[in-house]
């Protein structure tokens, strides 16, 4: 079954790293307190719901990838696609809607814990990688996408984003994880 993914256009490939040019979208995203293998599981079933029907128009919106999460707090001044990102404490995590969607036209979530926000057009580093969900994994590749970024002449302006885009039951070996730094448009002398 294919699933809506965020919509981007490569700029620079240079394996497994990534600059890409993301569109505008929307997001649905709550803020919730754990560790960081946890919130994304603490997260998800309040924004399942609001996908499920628990919204005001009692609307099914379809699934999409990826699922993010970023560090955050109640204020969250970081876009990304979706994603997962710690401040103090918190994790903002997110599931990019349909880009069918307007702001105006998706129903409202009736929890008033998921909210929705629309994302500028960004341009974004990344990196992709397979395997488990785990911290360990996620600092060892956000390391090697920051030394890649600095060799690029890249200048970062917001958090990194963990993001997923495989369901739980996907054999770990089959599973696309990817992290996505928000850094200015390049110049162009690059």
């Amino acid at each position: 079954m294919a699933v809506e993914e965020a919509e981007y256009a490569v700029v620079q490939a240079d394996e497994p790293f990534e600059l890409r040019h993301y569109a505008p979208h929307i997001l649905a995203e709550t803020v919730v307190e754990g560790d960081f293998e946890g919130a994304g599981s603490k997260a998800f079933r309040r924004l399942f719901d609001y996908i499920s029907g628990s919204n005001t128009s009692r609307e099914s919106l379809d699934m999409t990838s990826p699922v993010g999460q970023q560090a955050g707090s109640e204020k969250i001044d970081m876009t990304s696609p979706v994603g997962q990102q710690r401040v103090d404490g918190r994790w903002v995590v997110s599931f990019m809607m349909p880009a069918s969607y307007s702001l105006e036209t998706l129903p409202q979530p009736d929890d008033p814990a998921v909210t929705l926000r629309q994302v500028p057009a960004q341009f974004m580093a990344a990196v992709r990688y397979s395997g488990f969900w785990s911290k360990e994994r996620y600092q060892q590749h956000r390391e090697k996408l920051a030394a890649w970024i600095a060799e690029q002449s890249l200048t970062v302006v917001g958090e990194p984003v963990w993001a997923r885009y495989d369901p739980p039951f996907m054999p770990w070996f089959m599973r696309r994880n990817e992290i996505l730094v928000p850094v200015l448009e390049p110049s162009g002398d690059r």
